[in-house]
């Protein structure tokens, strides 16, 4: 025998639907019509059938529509007293079992009703009124599980389609990291093999001049060093950072001393833009400046594309063995509110590619929309400057 799981919920649905017939048969006993002469131990039996019909609606889950059928045939032709009950029965087909399934039951229920139709004529009028006031309900009682049904559905529907916008959101902020990832792992590919080159170019020159003046050796070795200290240090920043597919050709990588190139560029297709920073003396390290500058490159594409027109204000500040702040604020244009750039067919996946880069450079990035538009805010690390490098390059 199948065994039927319920909750809490399910226990009083099922007893609120047993008290609802009980309260219906009881309500409705005064309207049944009673043949003259009829036993009053016989009345007896009907109330006392009716009782366990009302019992029987704790089993409308196991059996529904054997429940359903022998309950509208009980009702027809040996009780009274069990309409309620049969509408609580044929509800719970109507409501969970397939179409074909209500379709049988609702011919089953309505089969009475031609030849009672036919007859109308000659029942008396309390026999009438009766007949036709239990056929509305079995009838609004299907209709009624028809419906419940169908909203289930449609919430059953609706519920699978936000799970799978959820689902589907989550592969593209997934998919946003790994071209991040992707891209970082590009460009330090392109700084470890400029380094290494140049580091295996004067060890192969110091292994086949070994007679070379004492000077030329120890520059040599000055640079060797220098490029190995290089390539360490990024080799420490991209350790993790995973690369799918062939890599591209060799392009010059922006740096934080570009902002000014790129407001300029800005500038002259329109853009009304204030830049303060970034800050005099050494230069951050090439992957600190290269996220600071894509930070700024993607806030003011966002900030055409979602508020076009608006006043934007980069300030970028910091120094070494501190750390590097970058923060781009638009404000809504003239005349109209500015668009947050939460919508539209990115979604944010820009926001998102961003935020992976501040991360994988050790630093942390904020944007959301403020009473005065929209806020970019980045936090980079700016290490101390090495002395050994610094000396080299000297």
């Amino acid at each position: 025998m199948r065994r039927i799981h319920r909750t809490r919920r399910d226990w009083a649905a099922d007893l609120g639907l047993m008290l609802f017939a009980a309260c219906f048969a009881a309500a409705s006993s005064d309207s049944i019509p009673i043949e003259d002469g009829l036993d009053p131990l016989w009345r007896t039996v009907d109330q006392v059938i009716g009782g366990l019909g009302c019992a029987t609606v704790l089993l409308r889950r196991r059996w529904p529509v054997a429940l359903a059928v022998a309950l509208l045939l009980a009702g027809s032709e040996v009780s009274h007293y069990l309409t309620g009950p049969a509408m609580v029965a044929v509800f719970t087909v109507a409501a969970t079992r397939p179409w074909r399934a209500t379709a049988w039951l609702a011919a089953v229920a309505f089969v009475p009703l031609p030849a009672f139709l036919w007859q109308l004529p000659e029942v008396s009028g309390d026999r009438k009124s009766s007949a036709l006031t239990y056929f509305a309900l079995i009838a609004g009682a299907i209709g009624w599980g028809l419906f419940r049904r169908s909203r289930q559905q449609l919430i059953d529907s609706l519920r699978e389609r936000a799970e799978l916008a959820e689902a589907d959101a989550e592969l593209r902020a997934e998919r946003a990291r790994r071209e991040a990832r992707e891209e970082i792992a590009r460009e330090m590919h392109d700084v470890l093999g400029h380094r290494l080159t140049l580091l295996s170019v004067h060890a192969g020159a110091l292994e086949f001049h070994t007679k070379a003046p004492r000077e030329e050796i120890g520059k040599a070795a000055g640079v060797i060093r220098e490029s190995a200290h290089l390539a360490l240090r990024d080799l420490r920043e991209v350790i993790g950072v995973l690369r799918a597919g062939p890599a591209e050709d060799e392009r010059p990588q922006p740096e934080l001393a570009d902002l000014a190139r790129l407001v300029t560029e800005a500038r002259a297709a329109g853009g009304r833009i204030e830049l303060t920073g970034p800050p005099d003396g050494p230069a951050p390290p090439p992957m600190v400046g290269r996220t600071a500058y894509r930070i700024v490159q993607e806030a003011l594409t966002n900030a055409r594309k979602h508020a076009p027109g608006a006043a934007v204000t980069i300030r970028v500040a910091g120094g070494p063995a501190d750390r590097l702040t970058v923060e781009v604020h638009n404000a809504p244009p003239p005349g109209a509110a500015a668009d947050t750039g939460g919508g539209g067919g990115g979604a944010g996946q820009g926001l998102i590619g961003l935020a992976e880069r501040a991360r994988l450079a050790g630093g942390e990035l904020r944007a959301g929309a403020a009473h005065d538009g929209f806020r970019v805010r980045a936090w980079l690390p700016w290490p101390a400057a090495d002395p050994v490098s610094a000396a080299g390059q000297g």
